[in-house]
């Protein structure tokens, strides 16, 4: 993204959040810099893909870099909660995007909110072996299986690994092992739901969406045992 194309976008960002709050299309329009709205209105269905006053649904979900020592994370979060926590080389990336615009009729901006400064902060000092755990909110709209899957996750202690067999046993559907598998893959939350602790049965590292390196370094930094 270029830096006039961020800066435009940041401004209709900040548009849609007022207009959103009740302030009026034509105001907002010319307080916002733009000459005249039909200027505004072209500008605004061009990136969000419909007319200011049809904005009613619309979740503006803020996306800012994290940088962590494994790499830069993309952490993406309304006002609710965290919605996205991914490393920004995943190969997944945009599919994930695709699928939080899809779930949650949401418009991506460049920026950060009162979420993605708490979970930098978090992250800092989980990274630095300050923190065990995360109180920051999550929003992780999915399939009823995948919630179940997720929320499993979640319950994993730190220094402490799991097998996939496992989970699907504690969920109650020991023959579902692949369908835990996909759901695990689908984690578009990062460490703090954290799909790293999840093994082979052998006790061996298996897939990892961020790349098995990271997965390893994750695990020595948890000093992790076998929870199995």
């Amino acid at each position: 993204m270029t830096f006039h194309a961020y800066s435009r976008t940041r401004r209709l960002g900040a548009a849609l959040c007022r207009i959103q709050d009740g302030d009026g299309v034509t105001r907002t329009a010319f307080e916002s810099g733009y000459e005249s709205l039909s200027g505004f209105n072209e500008a605004f269905r061009q990136l969000f893909g419909r007319s200011p006053t049809r904005t009613g649904e619309t979740i503006p979900v803020m996306i800012s870099r994290v940088p962590t020592p494994l790499g830069v994370m993309l952490a993406g979060a309304t006002e609710e909660g965290l919605c996205l926590l991914e490393f920004a080389d995943r190969r997944m990336l945009d599919t994930q995007l695709r699928r939080l615009e899809r779930h949650l009729g949401a418009v991506f901006l460049p920026g950060q909110n009162c979420v993605t400064r708490d979970v930098s902060k978090q992250l800092a000092e989980y990274f630095e072996g300050e923190r065990k755990s995360f109180s920051v909110p999550l929003l992780t709209p999915g399939t009823r299986f995948q919630r179940e899957v997720w929320g499993r996750l979640e319950k994993i202690p730190y220094g402490e690994t799991t097998t996939y067999g496992a989970l699907a046993r504690a969920l109650g559907r020991p023959k579902a092992v692949r369908a835990v598998a996909g759901a695990n893959g689908d984690n578009r939350i990062a460490v703090l739901i954290p799909c790293h602790r999840v093994v082979g049965a052998d006790g061996a590292l298996t897939g990892y969406g961020g790349g098995l390196w990271r997965k390893q370094r994750l695990l020595e930094l948890e000093g992790s045992t076998s929870a199995l």
